[in-house]
């Protein structure tokens, strides 16, 4: 088994591309690397930039290998979401441009109040019917069998609190309908977890279509406390459901156990979302979570 270690923008507090107040990318770079990481995610539509000799350089010049991308895309409206599906194609091809393998897709945030509102504790009511997951499935089939015939990549769905993939029984539904040779599953156990879910669980389940990582914490004790007062997702990562690696409760040798036995080889991308005002050292965390990888798991 070899994870190749990977981290994200997203660390650095950038986490959509109209965040406001984020460090300038050259930074973001600079200490991805000073922090002990050989790998970087684009980041948000626009921040790290599209010309492909200067995102080379950039890259090059650091020592990182640009691993994949967090894309939004509307898994219910594909093409009729005109710019949200553009972003997602012109992302595509940044990413074959530069050897990527693999595009995450995301569906779309925070555009149900009720999916952001009711954070961790989603119903099948709360979530789409059959026929909606059949057509989410239908979108998410044709964007992945475009980018495979276009770019030569595949894509990672990623469960992610606020949209529509945020369950295990969604996880269940989306891939149950796609295609096993074109979309496979962005295994982000933080996610899974504050969604309800066991990641060891989902991980065991869906081994044969796990292709990349987002490794990322979750305390549960903090996500009990946030759905016990009936807080948002906003209020989950504002309370430190998403610590740094080991400070959680995520299965970090459940999940180990599995990779191994699946003898996993790809990107790892570790992942700590920062809110402006946390107080959190997004470099001073990067190491931590590098750190606990090599001592904890010999990643």
């Amino acid at each position: 088994m070899k994870v190749r270690i990977a981290t994200a923008p997203v660390s650095w507090g950038v986490l959509m591309k109209d965040t406001p107040n984020v460090p300038p990318y050259s930074q973001v770079l600079d200490e991805i690397r000073e922090a002990g990481y050989v790998g970087t995610e684009l980041g948000p539509y626009g921040y790290l930039p599209f010309d492909i000799p200067m995102l080379r350089d950039d890259l090059e010049r650091r020592g990182l290998t640009l691993t994949s991308a967090f894309t939004i895309f509307n898994f219910l409206a594909g093409k009729d979401d005109e710019t949200v599906y553009r972003e997602a194609l012109e992302t595509a091809e940044v990413l074959a441009a530069m050897g990527c393998d693999y595009i995450v897709l995301s569906d779309v945030l925070f555009v149900v109040e009720n999916r952001g509102g009711r954070a961790g504790r989603i119903r099948p009511e709360d979530s789409l019917s059959d026929a909606e997951w059949d057509q989410a499935a239908e979108n998410v089939n044709a964007f992945a069998k475009l980018v495979h015939e276009e770019f030569g990549m595949k894509c990672a769905a990623h469960p992610h609190v606020g949209g529509y993939l945020e369950t295990d029984f969604e996880i269940d539904a989306l891939l149950e309908r796609t295609d096993p040779e074109l979309v496979g599953l962005c295994f982000d156990m933080a996610h899974i977890a504050y969604g309800g879910g066991d990641p060891v669980a989902v991980l065991d389940k869906w081994r044969d279509r796990t292709w990349y990582l987002h490794i990322k914490e979750c305390d549960g004790r903090v996500r009990e406390e946030v759905i016990g007062r009936g807080g948002d997702y906003y209020d989950g990562v504002s309370s430190g459901v998403f610590p740094e690696l080991g400070k959680g409760t995520v299965d970090w040798q459940g999940i180990n156990r599995i990779l191994h036995e699946m003898d996993f080889d790809g990107w790892g991308t570790v992942e700590q979302d920062i809110l402006p005002g946390m107080g959190i050292d997004a470099l001073e965390s990067a190491r931590g979570n590098r750190a606990f990888l090599r001592q904890e798991l010999n990643w």
